[in-house]
């Protein structure tokens, strides 16, 4: 196997793709795309999402500091990259998609009820890096698809078929290949019958 010198960016992939909802001050409700996103602390949980400044939510994002991230999945996949290639300038993406508007819990923005999973986040640092500017922001609330939840409480979001997005491509997540800790857990050993 041979390697190659290869330009910079854009190599952590696959990302997940998301919708991001944000309403700016005016009340104005709009969604956004986005694959450079993901967590950066589990306490207190945080995440973080870079956009474009040209991106016409990034006025609503900067002047609220409230948006919801919600994750996409192979039936809304769709809407997911028609909300990443047209603009909120010109049309409602809720409208236009047929996406289900519902109303966030604890911040002033819509989540999109088709998703299975809604995180509503307030920014807590905005860091302007070059192409984007990085939302560093605090989960202040999470809703869950019910559907998805087995007897015990937990969450099983590969039964929602995810999507995630590579090199201008959107994917399905395939098998499960182990979980965490797999790799060093010990085998059980069989017991003798008495």
């Amino acid at each position: 196997m041979g390697k190659l010198d290869f330009k910079p960016g854009n190599m952590l992939y696959p990302l997940p793709a998301v919708m991001v909802s944000v309403r700016d001050k005016e009340g104005n409700d709009n969604i956004i795309t986005v694959a450079w996103t993901g967590t950066v602390c589990t306490n207190p949980p945080m995440l973080y999402i870079s956009v474009r400044p040209e991106r016409h939510s990034y006025k609503a994002l900067h002047e609220t500091g409230e948006f919801v991230v919600n994750l996409t999945t192979k039936k809304i996949a769709k809407a997911t990259d028609f909300c990443g290639v047209r603009s909120g300038r010109d049309m409602d993406k809720f409208e236009q998609t047929g996406l289900i508007k519902g109303e966030a819990k604890k911040i002033n923005a819509p989540v999109i009820e088709d998703s299975p999973v809604n995180i509503e986040c307030r920014v807590r640092e905005e860091v302007a890096l070059g192409s984007h500017t990085m939302f560093i922001a605090d989960v202040v609330h999470v809703t869950v698809d019910d559907s998805y939840m087995d007897e015990r409480g937990t969450f099983h979001l590969e039964k929602a078929a995810p999507i995630v997005y590579s090199h201008g491509t959107y994917f399905g997540l395939g098998e499960s290949l182990g979980t965490f800790g797999y790799s060093v857990r010990k085998k059980k050993k069989k017991r003798k019958n008495r």
